[in-house]
């Protein structure tokens, strides 16, 4: 179940493990729709829900799930180990790290590692 959650006065909205899985770009439609009918300033999406191919640089959706984000100006962490992927893609690694490094996309391993990047960017 989708929960409202804040942290850092950022006002979150934690995806449920289950759902709709982020596969295409037109997948992050209901993200958003969600988001902000909730009001949220980020979104909060579980590993769990990433299509099987989205963290497969060369399929492109996950840079046009993103790109639509930003452009909505909607904030978002994906939350959970991704270290097998990471493992088998220098590219994947490469993004991870400059994504992390700025405030609108970031990849975390848990929430508290999510509350620790909010609170260093308040």
């Amino acid at each position: 179940m989708e929960q409202l959650i804040e942290i850092a006065n950022t006002r979150i909205l934690q995806c449920a493990d289950e759902g709709t899985p982020l596969r295409a770009a037109g997948d992050a439609n209901d993200f958003l729709g969600d988001a902000w009918a909730h009001t949220a300033d980020m979104l909060a999406i579980p590993v769990a829900r990433l299509g099987p191919d989205f963290l497969d640089l060369s399929t492109r959706v996950a840079g046009e799930v993103f790109q639509k984000f930003v452009n909505y100006r909607m904030k978002c962490a994906i939350v959970g180990d991704i270290s097998e992927a990471l493992e088998g893609s220098k590219a994947l690694r490469d993004f991870v790290r400059e994504t992390n490094k700025g405030d609108a996309l970031w990849f975390v391993r848990d929430f508290d590692e999510l509350r620790v990047k909010l609170a260093g960017a308040a």
